[in-house]
């Protein structure tokens, strides 16, 4: 098995991130050949600090590093140091539909009621998640509920393209399964049950930083909001207490066990009980992350390192793949189509670029004022 996923770097991991991917992660590495990206060109999709986005894709790979996610074990990168991606996206486009993009539930989402005002990456966004995994030929992908649809359409690309200029012996993509964790797969927000956790919110309040301190964890699990009920004994008992849910599924998380094994612990109790031993439980589970993570923030040429190794490795697995991608559509590398009559392109009279000097330069080898290289 193949796994591949990647996250962006938009700034500190937080507890959904944690408990929603990165320890399935570094479960994974145990029993699977694993690829981890920085979705770093996703990213520039909308708008951005360039000097920030570059400073997020360290930390947050020293935050991965700090939870467990080993580059000697797993190939750890920044998906723009494997151009790669972005080559294959753009393959890719001929065989994805404009109307299979429109229908992306996030999309919808994201542009709301000012389509025209979006960039054209945010709209094609799918199609390089789709390049992402499709490279690889990953079997298998994590994804939550909000990014099944994305899979979804990676497999359809897949297929089509297979469909159009493969054969069914010797198809070019693998079409990829995904893997839903089971549990804690979708951690809300301390200030809103019905939120999801996330780095958007303007309140800190809302989530547990990866980089939050031990006063820090207690004092936003001591403000999270709750309801003036006791907790129920019994998992039915938080149907529709949204905020109760979330801290006990939180606290089973983090203790890898039951909600039902919680609530026979807690049940019948107060919140003026629970948040504490909830607050002790994150600062036992997230300390050690936490000095990690310090530790290796402050080495900018070790991070370099791993993403620049990651790079290497990632580039190696996926150039078979593109090459043929390449050749199946009768473009020119030097490759051969695996069925069809389109011959080889550019092998026998390549032109020497660097004795043409190209009409309208200055004779500095850039080539003509406008043109793209």
């Amino acid at each position: 098995m193949r796994v591949v996923s990647g996250i962006q770097p938009t700034g500190n991991l937080h507890l959904g991130n944690y408990l929603g991917a990165i320890r399935n992660w570094v479960a994974m590495q145990e029993t699977m050949e694993c690829l981890f990206f920085l979705a770093d060109l996703h990213a520039i999709s909308v708008a951005h600090v360039p000097g920030e986005l570059s400073a997020n894709t360290r930390e947050m790979t020293a935050a991965l590093v700090a939870c467990g996610i080993d580059p000697d074990r797993s190939v750890l990168f920044n998906q723009s140091q494997v151009p790669l991606h972005a080559e294959l996206q753009w393959l890719l486009n001929g065989t994805a539909r404009m109307g299979w993009l429109n229908r992306m539930t996030q999309w919808k989402d994201k542009a709301g009621k000012n389509r025209e005002g979006q960039s054209v990456a945010l709209f094609t966004y799918p199609v390089l998640q789709a390049a992402d995994v499709l490279l690889y030929q990953a079997t298998h992908v994590p994804v939550g509920e909000d990014q099944k649809q994305h899979l979804e359409l990676a497999r359809d690309i897949a297929q089509k393209f297979n469909n159009d200029f493969a054969s069914e012996e010797a198809p070019v993509f693998t079409l990829p399964d995904p893997i839903i964790p089971p549990e804690a797969a979708r951690i809300m927000s301390l200030r809103d049950g019905s939120a999801k956790m996330s780095k958007s919110d303007p309140s800190d309040m809302s989530r547990i930083n990866l980089t939050d301190d031990a006063d820090a964890i207690m004092a936003k699990v001591k403000k999270a909001k709750t309801d003036p009920e006791p907790l129920p004994s019994e998992k039915a008992g938080l149907e529709g207490r949204a905020e109760a849910a979330n801290l006990v599924g939180i606290y089973a998380a983090m203790a890898g066990t039951g909600v039902e094994a919680v609530l026979a612990d807690f049940g019948g109790k107060g919140f003026g009980a629970f948040k504490p031993a909830l607050g002790e439980l994150l600062v036992d589970k997230l300390s050690p992350i936490n000095a990690r993570f310090v530790e290796l923030r402050q080495d900018r040429e070790a991070l370099d390192a791993i993403l620049a190794k990651g790079a290497s490795k990632g580039g190696e697995l996926g150039r078979r793949t593109l090459d043929r991608a390449y050749a199946q559509l009768g473009l020119g590398r030097g490759g051969t189509p695996h069925r069809g009559s389109i011959q080889p392109l550019f092998r026998r009279h390549a032109i020497r670029h660097d004795r043409v000097k190209p009409e309208g330069s200055a004779g500095n080898g850039q080539g003509p004022r406008g043109s793209w290289r």
